[in-house]
């Protein structure tokens, strides 16, 4: 590991410092929000236009890069990205947040996939699926420390969304000075939703679901801790325990998933869950209480996002991987459009306790669904699934394919074969 950190750190740490720029702007538009006086609804529109950006921005971005080249593409982006975090705070009005959030979401997405495939190319055969982990978990890492950052200075002032966009900016310099040669981008097979859900219908509604979820912690916890009453640092070490529990479970889950019926673990994973948000909602918790629930509940959606696309790839073959990582991506992101915009509405109607009831319904829904899909598909064997890997729903399709094709090579198992 330490090797690839050695011929990745510029890359990597280019990486870290947009995640701790993006891990800023998410959490602290949220606590502004409420001091600008924006109704929770408003706020709930803001937090959903950065996913349909990001969804607009995965498809558009692969066409940017093969028309004008990785460099141009990922310096255009960048200057976006920090002029954006700026004119927050200049033009405080939820309706041009909105719009801001639609456009930051699409360069954020474009960076992610410039950066990728920067990685892939910087990796070799032998250790990319260790590189690609270590990119995870410097994902991780940014998004956690910058709850941290948001202590530093008043949310109601401009210097927290100047020091972001400064974080952005330097972020370039050491991905666009590294040695590694800009990589070709080339094209993947294409598979449509419908071909997608012919394949793993638990893969497509449980990836569905789960992006509403993932837009509930990553856009709108902010949003419930300033309704709930909290204070700046309260709602840092709540969403930092969010992130860290998706870092700490995702490795011990991943390791279960290669040792028996995946779908059981689905089942399992998305039931704690769903007690973890029945306790908020239920019981009148302390603050420490909350930050236990907020760790089970982000150990159990980022795992459950890689499980999840682990079970569809046991029935594809690998140079299926990419389209279908594609597509699940997409029904990620659609789910994640309207994650925000149900909670938003679920929180007007019965106050703070509708962001855990939300995540409530959807992970329950999902435990049902598996439980039924368990009915009408045997078990495939064990020997015979590929493997597991820690995987994020806000990377490429071709980060996807990059790492399952590694990892399925070094197995000696190229291929799983065709839905039964």
């Amino acid at each position: 590991m330490l090797h690839v950190f050695t011929a990745s750190w510029a890359l990597l740490l280019g990486m870290l410092l947009l995640m701790v720029g993006n891990g800023v702007q998410g959490t602290l538009l949220g606590i502004r929000g409420a001091i600008e006086g924006f109704s929770t609804f408003q706020m709930s529109i803001v937090m959903s236009a950065y996913f349909l950006g990001f969804l607009f921005g995965s498809r558009a971005a692969p066409e940017l890069i093969r028309r004008v080249g990785h460099v141009r593409v990922f310096a255009a982006l960048g200057s976006l990205i920090s002029a954006v975090l700026v004119l927050y705070a200049a033009i405080p009005d939820w309706i041009v947040w909105a719009l801001l959030r639609v456009l930051i979401g699409f360069c954020f997405s474009g960076v992610y996939v410039t950066a990728e495939s920067w990685l892939n190319n910087a990796s070799t055969n032998e250790n990319r699926g260790q590189t690609l982990s270590l990119y995870m978990i410097v994902q991780m890492v940014g998004i956690i420390s910058a709850q941290a950052l948001i202590n530093f200075a008043d949310p109601a002032g401009f210097l927290l969304f100047v020091i972001p966009s400064v974080l952005v900016s330097l972020a370039f310099a050491p991905i666009l000075l590294s040695v590694s040669p800009a990589p070709t981008f080339g094209t993947t097979k294409s598979m449509s939703i419908r071909q997608l859900y012919d394949v793993s219908p638990l893969g497509v509604v449980g990836i569905f679901l789960m992006g509403g979820v993932f837009a509930a912690m990553f856009g709108m916890t902010a949003v419930w801790g300033t309704q709930a009453g909290l204070s700046v640092l309260e709602i840092s070490i709540f969403t930092g325990a969010i992130y860290f529990g998706g870092l700490v479970f995702q490795f011990p889950l991943g390791w279960l998933s290669d040792r028996m019926d995946r779908r059981k673990l689905v089942v399992y994973v998305a039931l704690v869950g769903t007690l973890g948000g029945a306790m908020a909602v239920i019981f009148d918790l302390s603050f420490i209480w909350l930050v236990g629930v907020a760790l089970i509940i982000g150990g159990i959606s980022n795992p459950l996002y890689s499980l999840l696309v682990a079970y569809t790839n046991d029935y594809l073959d690998t140079d299926q991987m990419a389209a279908a990582s594609g597509g699940l991506l997409f029904v990620n992101g659609v789910g994640a459009i309207l994650g925000p915009l149900c909670i938003g509405w679920l929180m007007g109607v019965i106050g703070p306790p509708g962001f855990f009831l939300f995540i409530i319904l959807l992970t329950l829904a999902l435990a049902i669904y598996a439980m039924w899909r368990m009915t009408q598909r045997p078990a495939m064997p064990v020997d015979q699934t590929g493997p597991f890997a820690p995987v994020s729903p806000v990377v490429s399709a071709a980060t996807v394919e990059a790492v399952y094709t590694e990892m399925t090579e070094n197995a000696g198992n190229p291929e799983q074969g065709d839905a039964p």
